[in-house]
């Protein structure tokens, strides 16, 4: 055999070998949320109707991508996307957004219901939700979050679209008695106050 074709063979394993590795290695966190960046914002924080996912907890970011990849959470969107990552990516991936600080949204609110929704959110939802909702907890922050995703999430909880935990319904259902869905929107604009 002649020794340039021999070469020209090795060469094309090795490229090939190389090449078979380099597939096979997992992406960064980092690089797999920046796949997230044209709906959820550079590094999570969203500057749209998305939500931000910089600071939720890595446990809840897996669980959500995993119900939406089962079905079990509600999508509209979502559903498919997940079903394009490794249960090892999808944890890479929540590590990363969790590590990262989230940058509120600049939106426009109503003063007075944020001041309504102030007073209800230290009576319903700070103990689950401190420091008037900007630090992460089992759910993400809220503080700063867009006006609009609240309130499409809000929706999906009272409809039973999303499943809330029993002390999340048992405040809810609380907060609705004495204010019923003013209630609700006057919580929303104090997390978007707060930018």
């Amino acid at each position: 055999m002649n020794s340039k074709i021999v070469l020209r063979n090795i060469v094309l394993a090795g490229g090939v070998a190389l090449s078979s590795t380099a597939w096979a290695a997992t992406p960064s966190g980092e690089m797999l949320g920046a796949t997230c960046a044209a709906c959820h914002g550079t590094n999570g924080s969203s500057v749209g109707i998305l939500p931000s996912l910089a600071s939720t907890p890595a446990s809840y970011f897996v669980d959500s991508m995993k119900g939406f990849k089962s079905g079990t959470r509600k999508a509209t969107v979502m559903d498919r996307v997940a079903k394009g990552y490794s249960d090892e990516e999808i944890q890479l991936m929540g590590d990363f957004f969790e590590a990262q600080k989230v940058v509120p949204m600049k939106q426009k609110f109503e003063s007075v219901k944020a001041s309504q929704g102030k007073k209800l959110h230290d009576k319903y939802c700070e103990k689950c939700h401190e420091d008037g909702g900007r630090k992460p907890d089992e759910g993400g922050v809220l503080a700063g979050q867009s006006m609009i995703y609240l309130t499409f999430s809000m929706a999906d909880f009272l409809s039973g679209d999303r499943e809330m935990d029993k002390k999340m319904k048992r405040k809810v259902d609380e907060l609705l008695e004495e204010s019923d869905k003013a209630g609700i929107d006057a919580l929303i604009h104090f997390y978007g106050s707060q930018q």
